[in-house]
């Protein structure tokens, strides 16, 4: 099943369908918990795109996902993840799941619920929506209790009368959820210590292998796509870390340590600015040049005389 080509669930209603579910209540939005699978078979894998937005908390053992090509295991921590359109999910059940606790629920939202209102602009600003799944979202106890409260009112307010204000409160408490689970990526990131200084380590013995490699002047300058491909994380997730811990984006890093390495070439080495200039990547003399300037306000050849 891994292997197999993925199938594309355009729609909510074909969603539930496939999943033998009722029909939603709302057509383009739903809420999909634990229980209501209760009593309904599981498929022993299930490899899907969707074409609408896949929020998700779990709370379950023998469940693994694969998203991108990387994977993660439900334990009993709660997890929320995120996924947007044309995303490819594999998702294996093992007998495991039928017989263990588990709870949790799955928020589907297509994009014409939220076509054409701030919330259509402003969800592609949410970085986890880009995660790698091995980075999604631990939660505690009271910040799950925080998300399923506001679950809950989703849930209710769709399944009340609709009116003209029904949409707008519902996106109102989508945006809600979506900068609660921003607070606490953020607080995740700051008490995952130990995992986030492994990850500021490995980009550093990245940075330097490359630096000492002949990729600088084959390659040129790492891109930060490239770096974050390397750490098997997402680029938007890494560019997230490093700004919470360093106060510097990925491409910073990458720019401060080829200004390192320009330093210790020019104050260590007798070589001239454009062998130098060649050594780092550049075509050129005077875009080494303006670069170097550019980041330390005094050119390579006044850095170089200050030695003197």
């Amino acid at each position: 099943m891994a292997n197999t080509k993925p199938i594309r669930i355009k729609s909510i209603s074909e969603f539930h369908r496939l999943r033998g579910l009722s029909k939603p209540e709302h057509p383009l939005i739903s809420i999909v918990t634990k229980d209501d699978f209760i009593g309904l078979p599981n498929p022993s894998a299930m490899n899907a795109v969707f074409d609408f937005y896949f929020i998700a908390l779990k709370r379950m053992t023998g469940v693994k996902y694969k998203y991108g090509q990387l994977h993660y295991d439900f334990e009993d921590d709660g997890v929320l993840f995120f996924m947007s359109p044309n995303q490819v999910l594999h998702m294996e059940i093992s007998e495991e799941e039928n017989s263990g606790e588990s709870s949790g629920w799955m928020l589907l939202v297509h994009p014409d619920f939220i076509w054409n209102t701030p919330l259509a602009k402003s969800i592609k600003q949410y970085d986890f929506f880009d995660y790698s799944v091995n980075e999604a979202l631990l939660l505690s106890e009271k910040e799950e209790a925080t998300l399923n409260g506001i679950i809950e009112n989703i849930k209710q307010e769709y399944r009340s009368n609709i009116d003209k204000f029904s949409q707008q409160i519902i996106i109102s408490q989508i945006e809600t959820l979506l900068n609660y689970s921003k607070r606490f990526y953020n607080r995740q990131f700051i008490t995952r210590e130990k995992t986030n200084h492994q990850l500021l380590a490995r980009l550093e013995k990245l940075l330097i292998g490359y630096f000492n490699s002949e990729d600088l002047i084959s390659k040129g300058l790492p891109t930060v796509q490239y770096v974050a491909d390397k750490l098997n994380v997402s680029p938007s997730y890494l560019g997230s870390l490093l700004r919470t811990l360093t106060g510097q984006n990925t491409q910073q890093h990458i720019h401060d340590k080829l200004i390192e390495r320009a330093k210790e070439r020019i104050s260590t080495t007798d070589l001239s600015m454009s062998e130098i200039a060649y050594e780092l990547g550049f075509e050129h003399l005077q875009s080494f040049s303006k670069f170097f300037k550019a980041k330390t306000r005094v050119s390579p050849l006044r850095f170089r005389q200050s030695f003197n």
